[in-house]
Parts: structure tokens; C-alpha cells; sequence
């Protein structure tokens, strides 16, 4: 299986289930994984139009989580879906992470996390 991946993609938004996560914002890290039907043209070809643009990826996950929302699950299927619509047949499945490196929780830990496949 051949894939495209964008990893540790940083933003600031302001997605969280209380008020003030959603005023104040916090800091995301996006994975995306896009396991495409056939590589194959694009290895050959080295040729830009017949793969999935990164920089197309990077522009549905800012622009999904600049849209405030109270769970990391939503924002999740958002950014799954737009993928999906933009990329159609070119795909077979995929990866979608999004993780909240400093949520309101009274621990120590690196983030918390919601991962959608398809």
C-alpha cells in the first residue's frame, strides 16, 4: 500500500468542550494519513497531477480547524470528510489524528487525542 502522509502539523484553534477553550484557543498537532488507489503514475512520471498535492492536505486540515467545535471527534470527521470529497477515487482509506497538546486536565501529559480510519 502506498500512502501520503502529513505529520506534526501544528495550529493554534479553539475547539473544547468549555467556553474558555474555545475564546482563549489551544495548541493542535494534525496526523494525516491518505492511502491512495495507485501510485504507480505519479512514481513513474514524477509528475504533480497525478498525485495528492501535501499542500491541498495542509489547506483542508486548517481550514476544518479553524471552525470552532466542542469535540476532537467532530473536528475529526470534518477533516476526514473534506479529504475524502476532494480526493474521491484517488483514495482507498486513510488516517486522520487530532491531538490537544495542553488540555484542561490536572495531570501531566503530552496530549489527548481522537483518531478516525476510513
Amino acid at each position: 500500500m502506498d500512502s501520503i502522509y502529513v505529520t506534526g502539523l501544528r495550529l493554534i484553534a479553539y475547539h473544547g468542550v468549555i467556553e474558555q477553550e474555545r475564546r482563549v484557543g489551544n495548541e493542535f498537532v494534525v496526523d494525516v494519513r491518505i492511502d491512495l488507489s495507485d501510485a504507480a503514475p505519479a512514481m513513474a512520471t514524477d509528475s504533480l497531477e497525478k498525485t495528492i498535492n501535501y499542500a491541498e492536505i495542509v489547506d483542508i486540515v486548517k481550514a476544518e480547524m479553524a471552525v470552532p467545535a466542542k469535540l476532537l471527534e467532530h473536528v475529526a470527521y470534518r477533516i476526514r470528510t473534506a479529504i475524502i470529497q476532494r480526493c474521491g477515487d484517488a483514495i482507498t482509506g486513510g488516517m486522520v489524528k487530532v491531538a490537544k497538546t495542553a488540555p484542561p486536565i490536572s495531570a501531566q501529559l503530552d496530549s489527548v487525542a481522537f483518531s478516525t480510519a476510513w
